[in-house]
């Protein structure tokens, strides 16, 4: 028998469920509620500084770790929003993309053999992160908000962990606890009490914690986004990403960073050194006109999350879907078994072939596919249009 010629590493990769469900869209002329990429223009002021940016010869490599002027209005950022005591020359390295800054932050501090601690469920890449780092991830489960939280931390209304699972899940091999905050794929945005537990065993058994706060920006019903570095202890154990994607609605220029104690920080810029040697020169510079945009973007950059929100919320409980309702980010899990009786990967399959709107099966997000085989998940960061075009179509599931 002929050998694999792939690796591995990556025969262990599951292929993306997400990517797969928008190229089905594409195929089938699906309304696509399955990636969470906009389809609404970026804010004018954006995309002129880019413009300029390549008209103005910002065209060649930029130094590894990101341009000057764009790592200290990162540092700023933290500064005047979260009182972090961020430095632009020892802190901060700008990435392709969170998700780069992730797999640079995990070659960065674990090594072949670690423990990785993850809330399940999960965003897609963590565990083929685990694979690369040859790491063993450790799920501590999300439970839905379903006849109240029962942790003594979380509203009733909120996804919430069991603080003993948690405690179970760190071991003498921990390295670290991936921290994903505003959730995807729930919307669950870690309130204080949660973060104050997680911070107090990740000092207790000397783990680093990396922090994905990619949707900082969008939370909900006065949910409060706080970064895990800004508790007592954190900021020398902490690696805190996010980036541009979400919040300014760029998600294919590719621009995502991550904040860490300086000790941290030499790793993970070595390891994004070597993945991609630096984010695009030009859009870096229009983030910098990004990061100082004003306040006032950021208030209607709520508003309009809720408004899509609210909509997509209507659309589908009204054709029978029960969804949970997200406190941060721009996604809706949602329970379809009062629908159907297919499972996730079916139902998600036919809601874009036959229905017309693409959404993600729910098993991917676990990694017991039997934990969400009645649960698929919706993105809504779509026009008003769009979901007003989508709500006709789930009509026809009537």
């Amino acid at each position: 028998m002929q050998q694999s010629r792939t690796s591995y590493r990556t025969q262990q990769f599951p292929e993306s469920i997400i990517r797969e469900m928008t190229r089905v869209a594409l195929e089938v002329g699906a309304i696509n509620l399955s990636q969470g990429y906009p389809d609404f223009p970026v804010a004018e002021p954006i995309k002129q500084a880019a413009m300029r940016a390549i008209a103005e010869e910002w065209n060649q490599y930029s130094v590894t770790w990101g341009l000057k002027p764009l790592r200290e209005a990162i540092a700023q950022h933290y500064r005047h929003r979260y009182e972090m005591d961020v430095d632009a020359d020892r802190n901060v390295v700008v990435c392709c993309g969170a998700t780069e800054a992730m797999i640079a932050a995990m070659l960065g501090v674990v090594n072949p053999g670690d423990e990785v601690i993850l809330f399940e469920p999960f965003y897609e890449s963590y565990i083929p992160n685990c694979h690369i780092t040859q790491s063993t991830p450790r799920f501590v489960s999300l439970r839905p908000p379903v006849n109240g939280a029962a942790n003594g931390l979380a509203a009733p209304h909120e996804w919430w962990f069991d603080p003993e699972e948690l405690r179970r899940a760190f071991t003498p091999r921990t390295k670290a606890i991936i921290l994903n905050t505003p959730h995807n794929p729930t919307g669950k945005v870690f309130n204080r009490a949660e973060l104050e537990l997680i911070a107090e065993l990740c000092q207790a058994h000397d783990v680093i914690a990396i922090t994905d706060e990619i949707y900082e920006f969008i939370t909900y019903d006065g949910a409060r986004h706080i970064p895990l570095a800004t508790l007592p202890g954190m900021a020398e154990r902490t690696i805190t990403i996010s980036g541009m994607s979400k919040t300014f609605s760029v998600t294919g220029w590719r621009l995502g960073y991550a904040v860490a104690a300086e000790d941290l920080m030499v790793g993970v810029r070595k390891a994004h050194d070597f993945i991609s040697v630096c984010a695009a020169t030009p859009l870096q510079v229009a983030a910098i006109a990004m990061l100082n945009i004003g306040d006032a973007y950021f208030v209607q950059l709520q508003h309009d999350y809720h408004r899509r929100r609210a909509l997509a919320l209507d659309m589908l409980r009204e054709v029978g879907f029960q969804p949970f309702v997200p406190q941060g980010a721009y996604y809706i899990m949602a329970d379809f078994s009062a629908i159907s009786a297919e499972d996730d990967l079916r139902f998600g399959m036919r809601m874009a072939k036959e229905i017309g709107v693409a959404c993600v099966p729910g098993s991917p997000f676990f990694s017991r596919p039997e934990q969400a085989r009645t649960i698929v998940r919706f993105a809504f960061c779509k026009k008003d249009e769009t979901l007003l075009q989508a709500r006709e179509r789930l009509q026809r599931l009537r």
